[in-house]
């Protein structure tokens, strides 16, 4: 890496330089990690409004990997710059257009609603920084606007609502009712849906984004009379759909299945209110392998709630950039191979086996998650994982091989 070429660069480097004297004059011994230069990531988030919650789950579980590791990922030390979108295409474009240009920032992770990454993916990605998503994933950039630069620790929209309506043909559910928001990832929410789902679908209801009130909808689905509903409201919107349909007495008597709607982020204020739906998920906290054990663990120790699966995704990212680090021993100027490194996926996921498909969207298995009632209020359990596919969806249709 030249120096001299990036006054910003040098500036952090000596700045840490410095720190390292201090603390070799003080403590009489460092490392040579100390000494090294740091590497700058920004994060971008919807850390406010309705959906705050999930972003505000996807940074404090990012943070958790980086103190767990004394203010580093791979034994580099890291400076973090976060932004929130808003859940606004256009200011997450500003927030970009800062990381880059402003913070020279060397890696981009985050995003939580898919109308902003769809905004900020080209521009990152055409500046060739690193960009891990840890939960937005509209199907175009998983298809033929993939990039080298991009990798997901999540799933495509697709991929996710794949494992919503094949649950729903598991369960037998022969008429199906569905709604989602309109935007991206509701879009993708829908087609994924019908890919796998075998059964017919009474009819497909788009509501605007963070509307609050969904009583009009809730009445002409129990018109319909379908054997169950699917729905995709992740943040608030999910909590005041789940509310309302708990008040019309429908929960417990049409079988709500969901995707992002019932989680870590959104039980907390459904609580009891959300016992007896089924959900299609990623992640659960009772995965059992050790790496989410001691994720849960950690996690409920520093911040006094349950991950979610956003959290989960955004742990995974933090850790899948401390592999690669600690690959190129935190020289980034060999972007060849950073993305090998990045591409090797050589972590530990919290959602067990994990694995990259060629357009670099993860291998991944899904669960069934029920929420029951625990000895200490509703909970999220995963049940017999489900087996939805072998690949991501759409590499075929990504140009990287």
């Amino acid at each position: 890496m030249n120096l001299a070429t990036s006054p910003a660069r040098r500036r952090r480097f000596l700045r840490h330089s410095l720190a390292a004297a201090v603390l070799c004059g003080t403590l009489g011994a460092t490392t040579a990690s100390f000494a090294q230069e740091s590497v700058k990531i920004g994060f971008i988030g919807t850390l406010s409004g309705p959906g705050g919650a999930l972003g505000q789950d996807q940074y404090d579980a990012f943070m958790l990997a980086i103190q767990q590791n004394g203010g580093k990922l791979g034994g580099v030390p890291v400076e973090i710059v976060r932004e929130d979108d808003q859940l606004k295409p256009d200011v997450g474009v500003q927030a970009a257009t800062k990381l880059l240009k402003s913070e020279n920032v060397d890696i981009i992770t985050g995003v939580t609603f898919s109308n902003v990454m769809m905004a900020i993916h080209k521009p990152i990605t055409d500046a060739k920084v690193f960009f891990i998503g840890s939960n937005a994933g509209p199907a175009p950039i998983a298809g033929k606007a993939c990039s080298p630069y991009f990798f997901s620790t999540s799933w495509d929209n697709d991929q996710l609502h794949e494992a919503g309506g094949q649950l729903a043909t598991d369960l037998g559910y022969k008429n199906m009712y569905v709604m989602a928001a309109n935007y991206q990832a509701g879009r993708d929410a829908v087609s994924g849906f019908k890919r796998d789902y075998t059964g017919n679908v009474i009819d497909e209801v788009y509501t605007q984004v963070n509307q609050p009130d969904y009583s009009a909808e809730i009445a002409q689905l129990q018109a319909a009379s379908p054997d169950a509903v699917y729905v995709f409201y992740p943040g608030g919107m999910g909590v005041n759909f789940v509310k309302q349909y708990r008040q019309a007495g429908l929960l417990g008597k049409v079988p709500l299945i969901s995707v992002s709607t019932i989680d870590g982020s959104t039980l907390p204020a459904l609580k009891s209110l959300a016992v007896g739906a089924i959900t299609s998920a990623p992640y659960a906290p009772n995965i059992d392998n050790a790496q989410n054990k001691q994720f849960v663990d950690a996690f409920v120790k520093a911040y006094k709630r349950q991950p979610s699966m956003y959290a989960a995704q955004s742990y995974d990212a933090a850790n899948l950039i401390a592999s690669a680090l600690e690959k190129v021993k935190g020289k980034l100027d060999d972007k060849d191979a950073v993305l090998a490194a990045l591409k090797a996926a050589d972590f530990d996921s919290v959602r067990g086996d994990f694995k990259f498909a060629s357009n670099q969207f993860p291998d991944a298995p899904f669960y069934r998650v029920d929420v029951v009632e625990g000895p200490d209020g509703a909970e999220l359990q995963a049940k017999t994982p489900i087996v939805i596919q072998t690949r991501a969806g759409f590499p075929d249709q990504c140009p990287m091989k």
